[in-house]
């Protein structure tokens, strides 16, 4: 009997993730295949999803939304910063640093700056994005024992 993804199954695959425009963010297809249990967590609920009822040797590709993948891009998670909380010599559109909040680290991009302010992007880079997924499925295994 073939064993089908499902919550708990032991997944290996390969996979890829690619822009519209066919930017591949990500891909593993040229190196160690991933692995995987599914519904433990490492993998957003948009892609695990839909990767159940798939076999050894199914090759799919799926576009997942962006409220499926890493979410809507927020107007809100744009923030003006106060330049004086930079170094001078190292701000510059396009750089990435990372602020303390509550929870730890977040990281944010600079995507503007005038005379004293930054406008920093806080969102996933791939917020607002489909996203497409690639996968071949190399083995399925039922959820094991401990």
């Amino acid at each position: 009997m073939t064993l089908s993804v499902d919550s708990g199954t032991i997944v290996t695959l390969h996979f890829a993730l690619v822009l519209e425009d066919g930017h591949v963010i990500d891909s593993n297809f040229e190196a160690k295949a991933a692995t995987f249990t599914v519904g433990d967590g490492n993998l957003l609920p948009g892609f695990e999803s839909s990767l159940m009822g798939l076999v050894v040797g199914d090759e799919r590709e799926f576009t997942i939304a962006p409220e499926n993948a890493f979410g809507q891009h927020n107007p809100q998670n744009v923030q003006e910063v106060d330049r004086s909380n930079f170094d001078q010599k190292e701000i510059e559109v396009g750089a990435m640093f990372s602020f303390q909040n509550g929870d730890g680290e977040l990281p944010g991009v600079i995507v503007e700056i005038n005379d004293d302010r930054a406008l920093i992007d806080f969102n996933h880079p791939l917020a607002g994005k489909n996203i497409i997924f690639q996968v071949r499925i190399i083995d399925v295994a039922p959820e094991s024992l401990h």
